[in-house]
């Protein structure tokens, strides 16, 4: 298929263009770049073997997502571009709605114009919160406990009103729980100047010698009392993603909800250890108040995703950490 990649610069947006393009698609990347990377996109083109077109291009704005959708005729689009990390919707949810909610809107409404009715949509494990317990159904309510996740419901059930009510929408909502690792050549992985909390990129910095690594609350309801997360290698959520597009057309609803995670739950203590073993480099960390927004535990059931699927994640955490290092190693300040 011809596909549009919204947020394709990205760390996981790169990732997936590059699985798609080795599954044969056309890739079109549209990326405002205020957090992805041209040059991942460079090296994505240098690990396929060909590269993928390029929009500079803002969701938000709706006439260049009308005219890009026009110009290039994509079949399907996946849609990752967004903002997405929870500390940073604490403190500035408006810049959330802004990015996350209009900017869907304006796709949708681009596709609905341009005919284009097939979507992979990335929304998030955060939209679970706290009222059900671990692991997470797709069925279990949504109950998002910060802005972030309430942008990625709020799609979400956009997306369900939109294919409920226009014919000829198939779309594939894909809520994934925590990526991690990079790609095993070393040439892709998280850019560390990106504005970004998560965890791995963290560890990566505390043990080549910056700051010592912040565990954000040791009282959780947890064994070891940091917080439990399902970690998964951003290879396997990427070939998720390549499934997902390939399978969509054959779903029973026009908007299917579908995990993507191990369904193991790992502690921040835990994958300080693995990264550990895996690098054997010491990695120093004090405990820090919890942050605003984080909940406990969050641990998918994948069921759903191998039946609709046939899709498990493969990679171990041990691989996550290998990856993640050796990404840190040779890209220290990212791709500047």
């Amino acid at each position: 298929m011809r596909v549009l990649v919204t947020g394709g610069a990205g760390y996981i947006g790169s990732h997936t263009s590059l699985a798609l393009l080795e599954a044969g698609h056309d890739v079109i990347v549209a990326d405002n770049l205020s957090r992805g990377s041209a040059r991942a996109l460079d090296r994505v083109a240098e690990l396929a073997g060909r590269k993928p077109a390029f929009a500079r291009a803002d969701v938000r704005d709706r006439v260049a997502m009308h005219r890009l959708l026009a110009e290039e005729r994509p079949e399907a689009v996946v849609h990752f571009a967004g903002l997405k990390a929870v500390g940073e919707s604490v403190r500035d949810p408006l810049g959330y709605w802004d990015n996350n909610v209009l900017g869907s809107v304006n796709l949708v409404g681009a596709m609905q114009e341009a005919g284009v009715h097939t979507l992979v949509f990335s929304s998030s494990a955060t939209v679970y919160g706290e009222l059900s317990p671990p692991p997470f159904r797709e069925e279990f309510p949504m109950a998002p406990t910060n802005p972030y996740g309430e942008t990625k419901a709020t799609v979400e059930r956009m997306l369900a009103s939109v294919a409920a009510t226009r014919p000829g929408w198939r779309i594939a909502v894909l809520r994934y729980f925590n990526p991690v690792g990079a790609h095993a050549s070393g040439r892709l992985g998280e850019d560390p100047n990106a504005t970004s909390a998560n965890l791995m990129p963290a560890i990566c910095r505390a043990a080549s010698g910056g700051d010592a690594l912040a565990i954000h609350g040791d009282d959780y309801p947890t064994p070891d009392g940091t917080a439990l997360r399902d970690y998964l290698h951003v290879a396997d959520l990427a070939e998720g993603h390549v499934r997902a597009l390939q399978a969509v057309r054959d779903f029973r609803e026009p908007a299917t909800t579908i995990n993507l995670g191990r369904g193991v739950g790992q502690s921040v203590r835990e994958v300080i250890h693995a990264f550990e073993q895996a690098s054997g480099v010491r990695v120093p960390a004090n405990v820090a108040p919890r942050r605003a927004g984080d909940v406990a535990v969050l641990v998918a059931d994948p069921a759903r995703a191998q039946a609709l699927l046939g899709w498990k994640a493969r990679r171990s955490l041990e691989e996550m950490c290998r990856d993640a290092w050796q990404w840190h190693q040779r890209n220290p300040n990212g791709y500047a």
